[in-house]
């Protein structure tokens, strides 16, 4: 069901104008809710998301429950002798206030404008919808469609908390799932999640439905939707079929929205991991023994189960190469000060370890950068699962790097300049710090 959020304004004594709302949709109010208290963004947040007033977040946070419109007693208008023909008309024309307009102006000598027609359309639309939305759910043949969507999350390492961007794609006919964690939700990371759930089903459906984001599309300024041309390149390379869901219908792809939810509720609650890797490797083994094996509350049997019957109606991808995209890829680097590239992992300076770091391939060198500073640079490993390190970058490079400037500076023996620091009597720092204090007392 589309929701609108109707706005008026009233003058105060003083002149200003303030803003009241004066009506939000169920499903409107249940994004916000879902935002706020699932996905736990704030308020300012979900306000710019979704273009409504901060105000109008606050008070769908607040009421645990969702309270109808209620028109307000009608006082005549400029549309108040058109009220017929507008609901009967508006069905036969999909209730596009701009048709209504026009022919209200060409046959029956209106002249107000198109945003009175539009607000008074709007509840006759909304209407409409919430009809359309109670019909039964819609189910998808085996290998006919997937869902996917990205959820977030805070989760607790040694080094820390921090946010957590998870893929989920789902599978529709058998309700099968993939789940991979990710620093962040750029292009470059939506395209290697595709590839990486490809290699997990051995294939894809022959659609995926989206939601509206610029990773997927974007508008042109002129109400009309324009795919991102790379992301429109990966699915003509794959061979699927994009698709957008209805905005504000989370409903249009429930199934994969529900897998987040399940993510969260049944994953992350009372887990705390070491680094990215382990969060991925628990992922990973919890997907397979439990949400693979769970009796599924829709179709009441196990994913895996179905997916039997699903598989062979997939289209393979199996020895298709990865697209290839020449953009830098985010990751979080793990406590071993490593981080994952195409299968590989490659050493940074352990002074990163947790935190967000970007890589990108450049011929046969991977370059990687933070805070888009170069920090490392190693040769692009041959082969798969190899592990590339760099000495420099361990805890112990400190105290070498010292040994060296001892070493060069006057023919100094590097190990005992390095030991008289390290055995240097601390009274002499608290003799100097008395002697500041004096200092400071003095007129």
């Amino acid at each position: 069901m589309l929701d609108t959020t109707t706005m008026t304004r009233t003058i105060s004594a003083d002149g200003s104008t303030k803003a009241e709302e004066i009506m939000i949709g169920r499903e409107r109010w249940a994004e916000i809710r879902r935002l706020h208290f699932d996905e736990r963004l704030e308020i300012a947040r979900i306000a710019r998301l979704l273009d409504v007033d901060r105000k109008t977040v606050r008070r769908c946070v607040r009421d645990h429950e969702w309270q109808p419109y209620r028109r307000p007693p009608r006082t005549e208008t400029l549309l108040s002798r058109h009220d017929a023909f507008l609901r009967q008309r508006a069905p036969q024309v999909c209730y596009s206030a701009r048709i209504l307009h026009q022919e209200l102006k060409r046959a029956h000598g209106f002249r107000g404008s198109y945003e009175t027609v539009k607000r008074f359309v709007a509840p006759l639309r909304e209407l409409a919808e919430s009809v359309e939305g109670t019909q039964t759910r819609f189910e998808t043949p085996a290998g006919e469609q997937s869902q996917i969507d990205w959820g977030q999350a805070v989760v607790g390492f040694r080094s820390g908390r921090r946010i957590v961007h998870f893929f989920v794609l789902t599978l529709g006919y058998s309700r099968r799932g993939f789940y991979h964690a990710s620093a962040d939700e750029r292009l470059s990371q939506f395209l290697d999640a595709h590839e990486r759930a490809f290699e997990h089903f051995g294939g894809h459906t022959r659609e995926h439905l989206y939601d509206r984001a610029r990773t997927v599309c974007y508008p042109d300024g002129e109400g009309k939707i324009v795919w991102n041309p790379t992301f429109k390149a990966f699915a003509e390379y794959w061979g699927f079929e994009p698709r957008l869901c209805r905005p504000y219908r989370a409903r249009t792809k429930g199934k994969v929205e529900s897998g987040v939810k399940y993510l969260k509720r049944n994953f992350l609650r009372g887990r705390i991991f070491i680094d990215i890797l382990d969060l991925q490797t628990q992922l990973d083994l919890w997907n397979a023994e439990i949400a693979d094996q769970r009796i599924h509350g829709t179709t009441h049997e196990q994913p895996l189960t179905r997916f039997a019957a699903e598989r062979g109606a997939l289209i393979a991808t199996h020895g298709q190469p990865s697209f290839a995209l020449a953009a830098r890829r985010s990751r979080i680097v793990a406590s071993d000060y490593l981080v994952n590239f195409e299968t590989n992992r490659y050493s940074v300076p352990f002074s990163l370890i947790g935190q967000t770091v970007e890589i990108e391939r450049q011929g046969s060198q991977v370059l990687i950068y933070h805070r888009d500073r170069p920090i490392a640079e190693h040769p692009l490993a041959a082969g798969k699962h190899q592990l590339v390190l760099s000495p420099e970058h361990g805890p112990g490079a400190a105290v070498r790097n010292a040994r060296r400037r001892f070493a060069t500076a006057g023919g100094t023996d590097a190990r005992h300049a390095i030991e008289s620091v390290e055995i240097r009597d601390l009274s002499i720092y608290e003799h100097l710090a008395h002697l500041d204090s004096c200092q400071a007392v003095q007129p």
